[in-house]
């Protein structure tokens, strides 16, 4: 099972399931692409519009309130645009290799699932499985890079029983 680490800063985030859909969500993905889950770590904040609006302006310039922000522990990009990025392999019998950092701001997820129509959770387990796949050195940055990504984000929500978010 994934190693996952959540903080929780806004109480908002206790009444729903995120730990459990967070872990479904990591694992999903990484069995997805051929990787034993019990070997990574993944670190998971749930916080507010605020909190996420502070994150974004020190590290992406952009001092507004976003869903879903990721800090891979390494870089793991592809060299060519649309092609599968180095992919990490877990340490055998030591501890698991940490992915890096994941955060969700609760007002933004929520007003998005709202405006589309969608249950919560699968609007999270779709933010959860995107933050994962930029740890992992996935992007969006390109339109090769972008439907590679779509593709794999459809296959993973498909595991878990979450419609085609695209």
């Amino acid at each position: 099972m994934i190693d996952v680490d959540i903080l929780i800063e806004a109480d908002v985030w206790d009444e729903t399931t995120l730990e459990t859909l967070a872990r479904k969500a990591f694992e999903a993905a990484l069995v997805e692409l051929d990787l034993d889950p019990d070997g990574f770590a993944v670190s998971l904040l749930a916080c507010d519009d605020d909190r996420i609006a502070t994150l974004n302006a020190e590290f992406r310039g952009k001092p507004t309130p976003t869903n879903v922000l990721s800090w891979p522990s390494e870089e793991r990009g592809a060299e060519t645009p649309g092609e599968m990025p180095d992919l990490p392999v877990p340490i055998g019998d030591g501890p698991p290799e940490e992915l890096g950092d994941i955060a969700l701001a609760y007002e933004t997820c929520a007003r998005e699932a709202a405006e589309a129509g969608k249950p919560l959770d699968d609007h999270l387990a779709h933010l959860l499985v995107h933050g994962l796949l930029h740890l992992l050195g996935f992007d969006h940055e390109t339109d090769t890079d972008a439907e590679l990504m779509e593709q794999l984000e459809t296959r993973i929500l498909a595991r878990l029983g979450v419609p085609d978010p695209y």
